[in-house]
């Protein structure tokens, strides 16, 4: 369910039973048990996290399944509704979820940037997950973005009044939720014209959509509103998809509601919403509670079925979860998710908003601009999780073991012996010695910064700061932080130095140097030069630069949003020798 703006005061009915919905009693809780955790259900291993990133225009898709989601893990990307829809000029963002026709021409770009982000999604392993709007059309407007006319019940070569529920027209009402499913799955949402999905043309128009979809290369839908279309019309649909699509359904739990989420399992997996409500419930009170996390909670499908999530799109703006403007919190939410064995996690990322209603950063009639993860107006969350993205996948299929809590904020726990994190919700740091389960070795801290030293009887003694996450993992998979280049040998011409910077950086934050030689990037920190934060705080990388030549340079960090932390000037400088080796042992200024 959508909280949209129709053009009725049903609006405010529709967010009523939305938040109503989302407000479940805490669960009553008996002692904690390692074992019932580890016998939750989990995805099969080697399926990497979804990113869902909500109301990225095509091309800014492509390049960060490119840059970041291929080289991270994750497994796809879920993108917004790509068909042409009712247009609001940019001034909402919930205009994409009235359809207006069939058609690739969507305020997102047109069918050859869709094509040109699948394929280069593909190209860096990662499928595309496309949002799929069959449960109704259009609720207000007559012009689409693609320069289409509509009515409500008119639109002009695909579908005509006798192809919807007008006989009689019919509003969901609030009580309708408990007290009559026909009417939830019938009638129409928010005043949405609702489509005959038991009609066998509307059907086949629906399958064709799809069936386009997936013949550019989309590899999955996200059905939105299917809590709102009768379980036998969508698997009567899917039955007319080609190929196997992977499904996962938009079906909002609401307690001693007559439609469930369980009643789809067997269309497709299920967005498990009651999970994102229970984040918030636990990390903005005490997490030690989550030993025993798993369906007993109140989970409203088994773990093989669901789609968890912190947050999304509705729930971020309607609050019944967390969302990026809970901080530390939020991301600890995260973390838990990526690492916890139950469904297949999907991190957020969206635009910045204190207008609920407002669309995403546009222009030219409310097309959608290039993301821009330095400016401030797009969250890029998912970049935060890239290294729990890689401790999700080395640890899947692994169970929960080496519980430990405080009994208040600060937990920690194995998955097997491939992956070890504590997560500290409290205000104060704290420093203990944990068993991890792991083999002995050091290991680069893929929640922050720092490393993890493991002995042989793999305890390890570990300083986990407040609000903040320690993660280690085996393997050889994508971590937060870069890995340099291998150490070069000094040769005839050229010097091997090495740069050791001790700096303090936060959650997130990688170190790079940078200056005017060619080999550290000519002062383009998009080619600036990888540290290791192997022995933090001093963050170290060896480059052979040029003999008998003067260098500048300065050391930068990259932040978790993209954005670039230059340190003060002066720059730094040195003449490299004639011949051997140089070291330069700096601290940030």
């Amino acid at each position: 369910m959508r909280s949209y703006k129709p053009p009725t005061p049903l609006t405010a009915a529709a967010l009523s039973v939305l938040a109503g919905a989302a407000l479940l009693a805490p669960v009553v809780l008996g002692s904690a048990s390692s074992t019932a955790a580890a016998a939750q259900a989990a995805p099969p291993a080697g399926t990497g996290p979804i990113a869902k990133l909500w109301s990225w225009n095509w091309n800014s898709v492509a390049r960060e399944c490119t840059d970041v989601l291929g080289p991270a893990g994750y497994g796809a990307v879920q993108v917004s509704p790509p068909h042409d829809s009712m247009s609001k000029g940019g001034s909402v963002w919930w205009d994409v979820y009235q359809p207006a026709r069939y058609t690739l021409t969507s305020k997102f770009g047109d069918e050859n940037a869709f094509r040109n982000m699948i394929r280069a999604c593909h190209d860096a392993g990662v499928k595309v997950h496309a949002d799929a709007v069959i449960n109704h059309m259009t609720g207000q407007g007559s012009t689409s973005y693609g320069g289409h006319s509509f009515g409500k019940y008119s639109y002009p070569g695909l579908y005509s009044a006798a192809d919807f529920h007008t006989s009689p027209t019919c509003t969901i009402n609030d009580s309708d939720y408990k007290n009559d499913g026909w009417r939830v799955q019938n009638c129409e949402l928010v005043g949405l014209a609702d489509l005959d999905t038991g009609s066998e043309y509307v059907r086949g128009q629906i399958a064709g959509y799809l069936n386009r979809l997936t013949s550019l290369g989309v590899d999955g839908f996200r059905i939105d509103a299917a809590k709102h279309i009768p379980p036998g019309d969508l698997a009567a649909i899917k039955a007319r998809l080609t190929g196997s699509p992977y499904l996962h359904l938009e079906v909002i739990h609401g307690d001693g509601e007559a439609v469930q989420p369980g009643q789809y399992t067997g269309i497709g997996d299920v967005h498990e919403f009651v999970f994102g409500r229970k984040m918030k419930e636990q990390f903005t009170g005490r997490i030690h509670w989550l030993e025993t996390f798993g369906q007993s909670w109140g989970l409203s499908v088994p773990g093989d079925k669901a789609v968890t999530f912190v947050d999304n799109h509705d729930t971020e703006r309607n609050g019944s979860t967390l969302n990026y403007k809970y901080g530390d919190a939020y991301r600890l939410a995260n973390v838990f998710m990526l690492a916890w064995p139950y469904g297949t996690p999907r991190v957020y990322s969206g635009f910045t908003w204190s207008d609920k209603e407002a669309g995403p950063p546009s222009a030219n009639g409310g097309f959608v601009t290039d993301t821009d993860c330095g400016d401030g107006r797009w969250t890029c969350f998912h970049r935060r999780m890239t290294g729990m993205v890689g401790f999700h996948n080395a640890v899947a299929g692994t169970p929960v073991a080496h519980w430990y809590d405080d009994g208040d904020n600060l937990i920690a726990f194995s998955r097997g012996s491939k992956g070890w994190v504590a997560i500290n919700n409290g205000t104060g740091s704290v420093t203990r010695t944990f068993t991890t389960g792991l083999p002995a070795g050091t290991y680069a801290n893929v929640a922050g910064s720092g490393s993890v030293s493991v002995a042989a009887d793999g305890t390890a003694s570990v300083t986990v700061p407040a609000r903040a996450a320690v993660a280690i993992r085996t393997g050889n998979g994508p971590t937060p932080t870069p890995t340099p280049s291998p150490s070069p040998t000094a040769t005839s011409d050229k010097v091997a130095t090495s740069f050791n910077a001790n700096v303090t950086t936060t959650w997130g934050q990688n170190v790079f140097v940078v200056g005017d030689a060619a080999e550290l990037g000519s002062w383009n920190p998009a080619d600036a030069v990888a540290l290791s934060s192997a022995a933090y705080p001093v963050w170290k990388a060896t480059v052979n630069l040029p003999a008998g030549r003067t260098i500048a340079y300065k050391y930068i960090k990259k932040n978790p949003d993209g954005s670039v932390t230059w340190e003060s000037d002066p720059n730094r400088s040195f003449t490299t020798p004639a011949g051997g080796t140089a070291a330069r042992n700096d601290a940030w200024r």
